[in-house]
C-alpha cells in the first residue's frame, strides 16, 4: 500500500454516469470472462446502458450507490439495495449487494474494502437485518474480501446449458 491519501467514499450523483458505465461494463466483461456461457457479453451499448441504469437508481429509496473518488476520478463503486422477503431465495428481508468493482489499475489498495465497509454501514443504518450477495465461483479474490468481513457461503448456483 502506498502512503497516498485514501479515496473519498460518497453517494453517486448523475455526474458519475460515464464512470459508473465504464466500471459496470468492466464488471460485465470480467464475469463473461469467468464463464461465457453463464454471463452476458458486453456489447457496444453496455457502458452507456449500465451508466444510465445505475444513475436511474440514485433516487430509488431502496437503492444505495456509493463511489470511491480520488482526485476527481471515480475508481470504484458499490451498488446495493434493500429487499423484502424473497420466497425464491428462501430468505427474509435483507440488504443485497448487487455490484462492487474497483478499477483494475487500483486493485489491492484497499479500495474494495472501503467500499464494502461503507455499504455495510449504510445497509445497517437502514435497518437491513442481514446482507447477502452473489459472487462468481472463480472470483477467489472477491470471496476472500467478503469472508474477511464475515460473509459465509450459503448457496451454490448451478447452471446447465441445453446441448447443441
Amino acid at each position: 500500500m502506498s502512503d497516498a491519501p485514501k479515496p473519498v467514499i460518497r453517494k453517486a450523483t448523475p455526474d458519475d454516469a460515464v464512470a459508473l458505465g465504464r466500471l459496470g461494463a468492466l464488471l460485465v466483461a470480467v464475469h463473461h470472462g469467468f464463464d461465457a456461457d453463464r454471463f452476458i457479453a458486453p456489447g457496444p451499448g453496455t457502458e452507456r446502458g449500465y451508466g444510465r441504469f445505475l444513475v436511474s437508481q440514485i433516487d430509488n429509496e431502496e437503492a444505495i450507490i456509493l463511489v470511491a473518488e480520488e482526485d476527481g476520478a471515480v475508481v470504484g463503486y458499490v451498488y446495493a439495495g434493500l429487499e423484502g422477503p424473497d420466497w425464491m431465495a428462501l430468505r427474509g428481508p435483507a440488504g443485497v449487494i448487487y455490484d462492487i468493482i474497483v478499477d483494475p489499475g487500483r486493485r489491492q489498495e484497499g479500495i474494495g474494502g472501503l467500499l464494502l465497509q461503507a455499504i455495510l454501514k449504510a445497509l445497517a443504518d437502514r435497518g437491513a437485518p442481514r446482507v447477502v450477495l452473489h459472487t462468481a465461483t472463480p472470483n477467489a479474490v472477491a470471496q476472500r474480501l467478503f469472508a474477511a468481513v464475515g460473509f459465509r457461503s450459503t448457496m451454490i448456483e448451478m447452471t446447465r446449458e441445453w446441448p447443441g
